[in-house]
């Protein structure tokens, strides 16, 4: 890439706010383009934002032409699933993502089961079905808890754990009859529960080599001590103590290798950012709960404060096929990010709230930095307009301190209605004490 090379980022959360701003730090990087981006992304240096919808993939590409843009970073998983990398590949234009046949991974969880099964790859045992009667003759004799999960995109939310016939049966009507998650709910997928400890493991991949970043672990209930409902996620941090060299030689050997080399031999070669959410046993045995075909939010904004290399010159080495050898470098420190939400998030609630004290804080904080997820600007005000808002991320000589000084700049933004769980980061502690 030139001097003055000109990127784009796809999407419009705090996992394309965490990217762009990343991306923009590049020495290889004139001007980087979001779209459509939010008011975190366009108060940033070299970040301009765009008014074209993420799954806009004609307007996008007529966008990209138009301004000579060298590279395409894919935020989210519906351009993906859509096929946006087959249309840029398809235009000459490098986008950073998986075609539509391996995202495929993430967009049909039934799919992605049959690929575990097929290649060994360690999960959770499974059935999967496309009419309500067989799912609940199935579930009327199992052994609970189970796990029933939408087969397609649901944004985080189409997962249940059932802890008997009864809310099995809830389940499977909410998904499948009254369509809860559209078309995402035509098939289902009932699975085994797994129990342990769940980690976030996020990798570049150039079609056969990988590199692994930085471990993470995400906190998807929406209450403290992870009770209630499951959301797209409410905070993580960056490094997962318990994933150690042991267990991610485990991981990288029995799930990573296997995936990216099954997909070759599958006639669909992955490159992108490969994510396994896994849960790892007392046993220390890692499985995968799911992939993703995209970097995990709120996953990236941890991550990305601790990268210290340049991300345009690791995408440019999945291009050419380097990636496998590339010297990445990592902030010693400690990252950890607190997701406040709109009260009443993973359901209904209500948007349109004045944010206040976000100035105060970027200047009181200079270790913290708040990504955006849900706002808008109106009136000249920075207002919510999403289940999740911001994300408060810290870095600190531990999980310890950086909770402290995450949760300190978290109490100087309010908003009316605002909630967040006040114990992200205290398994690590548990962990580390």
């Amino acid at each position: 890439m030139g001097k003055s090379s000109k990127v784009l980022v796809v999407g419009g959360g705090g996992r394309e706010h965490a990217l762009s701003w990343k991306l923009a730090q590049s020495k290889h990087v004139d001007t980087v383009y979001v779209a459509p981006g939010n008011p975190g992304s366009s108060s940033e240096a070299k970040i301009v934002n765009i008014e074209i919808k993420a799954t806009d993939i004609e307007q996008l590409a007529h966008f990209a032409q138009n301004e000579s843009i060298d590279l395409i970073v894919v935020g989210p998983e519906d351009p993906l699933v859509a096929g946006i990398v087959d249309e840029f590949t398809k235009i000459g234009i490098k986008c950073f993502g998986p075609t539509a046949e391996a995202a495929q991974l993430e967009g049909s969880k039934a799919f992605a089961k049959r690929f575990m099964q097929k290649y060994r790859i360690p999960t959770a045992t499974y059935q999967s079905f496309s009419d309500p009667h067989s799912a609940k003759k199935f579930l009327k004799n199992s052994v609970y808890p189970m796990v029933i999960k939408a087969d397609g995109l649901a944004a985080g939310k189409g997962v249940f754990i059932v802890n008997n016939f009864a809310m099995a049966e809830k389940s499977v009507d909410a998904i499948m009859t009254d369509h809860k998650f559209g078309s995402a709910g035509a098939t289902i997928v009932v699975e085994e529960f797994l129990e342990g400890e769940e980690a976030s493991f996020i990798a570049m991949v150039d079609g056969v080599n990988i590199l692994p970043l930085a471990t993470s672990q995400d906190h998807k209930a929406i209450g403290d001590g992870d009770v209630g409902l499951n959301t797209g996620g409410m905070g993580a941090y960056s490094p997962a103590p318990f994933v150690d060299d042991e267990l991610q030689k485990k991981i990288m050997d029995e799930i990573m290798l296997p995936t990216v080399h099954g997909m070759v031999d599958e006639g669909m070669p992955y490159r992108g950012f490969l994510y396994a959410g896994l849960m790892i046993s007392d046993q220390n045995e890692p499985k995968v709960l799911e992939f993703n075909c995209r970097f995990g939010d709120p996953e990236t904004q941890p991550i990305m404060m601790r990268l210290s290399s340049d991300l345009v010159e690791l995408i440019q080495a999945c291009f050419n096929g380097t990636i496998e050898s590339f010297p990445i470098e990592w902030d010693d420190r400690t990252a950890l990010g607190v997701i406040m939400a709109s009260s009443g998030y993973p359901e209904k609630y209500a948007t349109g709230f004045e944010i206040h004290g976000l100035d105060a804080t970027d200047l009181a904080y200079p270790e913290v930095k708040i990504f955006h997820s849900g706002t808008a600007i109106r009136n000249g005000k920075i207002v919510t307009s999403g289940g999740r808002v911001l994300c408060v991320t810290a870095l600190g000589r531990d999980v310890k301190q950086a909770k402290k000084v995450a949760y300190e700049a978290v109490k100087k933004v309010a908003w009316d209605g605002v909630y967040y769980r006040r114990d992200i980061g205290d398994k690590a502690i548990k962990l580390l004490n």
